[in-house]
């Protein structure tokens, strides 16, 4: 009994087995669904030229208009001024920047001017004879000769034989000694060429000054200019006295500026040009980086779109009858982000987002821009 049992059991797993091992077998062998090609969804708008305000954007550093650097002429040592010579501090026109020690140099000015007189007085008498209508004019100019004053210039020469008759007593020799040495006296004294603060100072009291040692920098704090870097092609929007608009990088704080000049020359290796802008207003500094947005002129007839959408820099993609279509355009005007193009009519659907892999006869299904 427990035989034919077995034997059962072994036949209805054998029979299940086969059962599945069938069902197995059709399954696989059945066909796969063909896979049809869906169309590809892109994003549209619809061109509508007008006029596009052309914008250009540059940065660059602030850089005062009116600035010098000091340096000294003649040698001493630095004397105490009023004023201390250090950066921050502020100075009006005609006050004393530096004083530098004359005491020598001045003693040496005042035996020159002594021997100069003395050779005018010595020609006197002779001078008396030989030119006599002329003598009142030399007599008055010893009589105003002060040698602690500015050496008076000589009176007018009314001919040859007069100016010989100096020049062979080395009259006019001794003059221009004496005047050259007024003049280098005068150095010994730096004053400020106009209202302005000390940005940089490399000497203090008691130092020894030498000839051709900077001393320090000297600005005015109220009128900048900002130079920054164009791209030759879009010379053609800019002109002298153009307003731009300026701010700092956190574009907290705006001002406004002039384009005064525009460098003739293109650099070689960026194929830019320099623009220079005049700024004026509170807050700005020395250094500062500011950023630049000139209103160069508006484009009728265009339109502004992003760069991503070109295509060799002169083609976009355009939606016509569900597929795309690549169309050439003409590009008149790269910002950062996007471009000022001609060449749409208006009314074309152009794809206002990149598609990508996209080929002229996609098929597509266009969802226009909200």
């Amino acid at each position: 009994m427990k035989k034919y049992i077995s034997i059962i059991i072994g036949v209805i797993l054998i029979t299940v087995a086969v059962v599945l091992a069938i069902l197995f077998i059709q399954n696989k062998e059945q066909k796969k669904p063909i896979q049809v090609k869906g169309e590809k969804l892109v994003f549209v708008e619809v061109v509508k030229n007008g006029d596009v305000p052309i914008v250009i954007k540059s940065s660059g550093s602030l850089s005062a208009k009116n600035k010098i650097e000091i340096y000294s002429e003649v040698q001493g040592i630095l004397n105490q001024s009023e004023k201390e010579f250090k950066p921050g501090i502020y100075f009006k026109e005609g006050e004393t920047l530096l004083s530098i020690n004359s005491e020598e140099f001045y003693n040496n000015l005042q035996s020159i001017k002594s021997n100069l007189l003395n050779v005018v007085i010595s020609m006197m008498p002779e001078f008396k004879i030989e030119f006599p209508n002329e003598y009142e004019k030399w007599q008055s100019y010893l009589s105003n000769f002060d040698i602690n004053k500015t050496t008076p210039d000589f009176p007018k020469i009314n001919s040859d034989k007069e100016k010989f008759f100096l020049s062979f007593r080395n009259i006019f020799t001794s003059f221009y000694n004496v005047k050259n040495l007024e003049s280098r006296l005068n150095k010994h004294l730096i004053k400020a060429p106009f209202n302005g603060i000390l940005t940089e100072a490399t000497v203090t009291t008691g130092t020894l000054i030498r000839p051709g040692q900077k001393l320090g920098e000297f600005i005015d704090p109220e009128v900048y200019e900002l130079e920054i870097s164009v791209n030759a092609e879009s010379l053609q929007f800019l002109d002298v006295a153009r307003d731009v608009q300026l701010s700092n990088l956190e574009h907290s704080k705006k001002w406004r500026g002039t384009v005064i000049r525009i460098n003739g020359k293109i650099d070689l290796n960026s194929q830019t040009v320099k623009v220079f802008i005049l700024v004026k207003g509170k807050g700005l500094k020395e250094g500062a980086y500011l950023e630049a947005s000139l209103n160069a002129t508006s484009e009728k007839n265009a339109i502004e779109i992003s760069r991503k959408l070109l295509v060799n820099n002169n083609q976009v993609f355009v939606v016509k009858n569900a597929k795309l279509d690549l169309v050439q355009i003409i590009p008149l005007h790269f910002n950062e982000n996007t471009v000022v193009v001609k060449g749409l009519e208006d009314g074309v659907r152009i794809l206002s987002k990149p598609v990508p892999g996209a080929y002229s006869g996609m098929q597509v299904k266009t969802i226009k821009k909200e």
